[in-house]
C-alpha cells in the first residue's frame, strides 16, 4: 500500500471514488481531492478502467472489483477498511462517484458502510426518468408532462396527447443520448425506435416502457449544480446552457457568471430543493437540468452526479467554488466551503467539424489563441470518426473545446469565437472524395 499521508497533511480522510473514466475531463476532480483527500480507487467492470495510468499521482491505491456490483464492491470496502483501520487507526470515511452507470452501487456502498449519502432508491429516482416525474408529480413540482410508452404505437398517441411538438428520449440514458425533438406525427415512430434501440453494457435495469414522449418545454435552459447536507440544499454554481444541432439538443456549450441573479433567486432555489425533496435526494451533490418557459421554471431532470461538460470547472474559475472539493466533503461529512472567493464569468465552447466522417488531425494554433482563453483541448485522437448529432452525442461528436474566462460573457463569447479560429480540423482523405 502507498504511503496515504505523503506529501499531505496527516489526518486527510480516507475516500472511495468509484471509477474514474477519462483524465480529459475528470482529472480537475482528482487535482482538487488529492491535496485534501486520501483517494483509493475502486476500478473495474464492463471492461472499464482496466489499470491505475493517469490517476496515479493522485490517490494512494486502487482496488480491481467489478463496480457494477455493489455486493463485490461492499465486500472490497469492508476488506479496505480493516486494513486502513489496523495500519492507520481510521477507515474508510466517504464514497462517491462521478460516472452515471454506477452511482446507485456507489450509493448503495455507503449504506452498507454507514457513510454519508442518500438512499440508493433515491438515486436510483432520479436515474429512472419516469420514476423522477412521478415523484416530482406527486409532489406538485413543476416540470414537463411525460408518458412512458412501450411501443411506437403508443408513443404516437402519447405524442397526440400530449401536443406537438414533443421529446422522445430514452428513459435512463445521460448527455443527451437518444433525445430529439419531434414536430410531426409521422416522425414519431423513427424517433421512438432510435430511442428504445440504444442499449448500452452497462445499463444493469431493463423497462419495458424503455421510452418517455414529453411536452416541450420552450425556454432558455440552465442546469444547477447543489450541494445537498445537513437539510440544505445549496445552490453552487448556475449553468447557462447552449443548445444545438436541432431537432437533437446537444449541449455545445456552457457560461458561469458569478453574478448571475439566478444564483440568489429564492424562487429558483426554492424550485430545486422541492425536487430534491420529492425524489428523496438528501446528500450529495447533484446537476439538475430546467428551462425556463413562459410560465416560469420547469425541471428537466435531476442527476444525482457532479455536472459534466467542466461545469465544476468553470465554478471554480468564475466563483471560487470547488464543486470537486464540496462533494467530497459532502460524502464525508464535513461542513463543505460554499462562500465564492473570486467573481468572473467562465465559459466552455464545443467545437465540431463541418460533417460527420473520419477526423485525420485536429490542430489548435495556441499562439493564435486570446489571453481569455485558459485551456484548449483537443478531444479526438488521429483517424477518428466523429458523428455528428443526432447520429452521435458528446464524446462521439466534439472535436477540441476551448475555456475562457473573463469580466463578461460577452468577453468570454468574443474569445472563443477568436479560439474557433485557431482549430483545424482535417478530413481524412477518404472521407473528403
Amino acid at each position: 500500500m502507498a504511503d496515504p499521508g505523503a506529501g499531505a497533511p496527516g489526518d486527510r480522510p480516507f475516500v472511495i471514488v468509484v471509477s474514474s473514466l477519462g483524465a480529459l475531463f475528470r482529472e480537475p476532480f482528482h487535482q482538487a481531492l488529492a491535496p485534501h483527500y486520501r483517494v483509493w480507487l475502486f476500478l473495474g467492470g464492463a471492461g472499464r478502467d482496466a489499470a491505475v495510468t493517469w490517476q496515479q499521482p493522485y490517490i494512494v491505491g486502487a482496488t480491481q472489483v467489478d463496480t457494477l456490483d455493489a455486493e463485490a464492491m461492499i465486500r472490497a470496502a469492508r476488506d479496505l477498511d480493516a486494513r486502513l483501520r489496523a495500519e492507520y487507526g481510521r477507515g474508510v470515511q466517504g464514497v462517491l462517484s462521478y460516472d452515471e452507470s454506477r452511482i446507485i452501487d456507489t450509493a448503495a456502498l455507503a449504506e452498507a458502510l454507514g457513510l454519508p449519502t442518500s438512499p440508493a432508491e433515491a438515486v436510483s429516482r432520479c436515474r429512472d426518468k419516469h420514476a423522477t416525474r412521478q415523484a416530482l408529480d406527486a409532489a406538485g413540482v413543476p416540470q414537463a408532462r411525460s408518458l412512458a410508452v412501450g411501443g411506437a404505437e403508443r408513443a404516437l398517441e402519447a405524442a397526440a396527447e400530449l401536443g406537438f411538438p414533443v421529446v422522445v428520449k430514452p428513459r435512463n440514458l445521460a448527455a443527451s443520448f437518444g433525445v430529439i425533438r419531434v414536430d410531426r406525427a409521422e416522425d414519431v415512430a423513427g424517433a421512438y425506435h432510435a430511442a428504445a434501440g440504444i442499449v448500452l453494457p452497462e445499463e444493469k435495469e431493463k423497462y419495458e416502457e424503455s421510452v418517455l414522449v414529453e411536452e416541450f418545454l420552450d425556454g432558455p435552459e440552465i442546469s444547477v449544480e447543489a450541494a445537498c447536507f445537513d437539510g440544505r440544499v445549496a445552490v453552487l454554481a448556475v449553468a447557462r446552457k447552449q443548445l444545438g444541432f436541432a431537432p437533437a439538443f446537444e449541449e455545445v456549450g456552457h457560461v458561469v457568471d458569478a453574478g448571475d441573479p439566478l444564483l440568489t433567486d429564492p424562487g429558483l432555489a426554492g424550485l430545486v430543493a422541492a425536487a430534491h425533496q420529492a425524489v428523496g435526494f438528501h446528500t450529495g451533490v447533484t446537476h439538475t437540468e430546467l428551462r425556463r418557459t413562459a410560465s416560469g421554471f420547469k425541471v428537466v431532470e435531476i442527476n444525482a452526479r457532479l455536472g459534466g461538460g467542466h461545469i465544476p470547472l468553470l465554478a471554480l474559475l468564475a466563483r471560487g467554488v470547488d464543486v470537486n472539493r464540496v462533494a467530497a466533503d459532502v460524502a464525508c461529512g464535513r461542513e463543505p466551503e460554499l462562500t465564492g472567493s473570486v467573481s468572473r464569468v467562465a465559459a466552455i465552447r464545443f467545437y465540431y467539424p463541418e460533417r460527420t466522417g473520419v477526423l485525420a488531425s485536429v490542430v489548435i494554433d495556441e499562439d493564435a489563441l486570446p489571453a481569455a482563453v485558459q485551456q484548449a483541448r483537443v478531444l479526438v485522437a488521429p483517424m477518428t470518426e466523429v458523428k455528428l448529432p443526432p447520429q452521435g452525442v458528446a464524446w462521439q461528436s466534439r472535436a477540441a473545446h476551448a475555456i475562457a474566462v473573463a469580466d463578461t460573457a460577452d468577453e468570454c463569447r468574443s474569445a472563443l469565437d477568436a479560439a474557433e479560429k485557431a482549430i483545424t480540423m482535417e478530413p481524412a482523405a477518404e472521407a473528403v472524395r
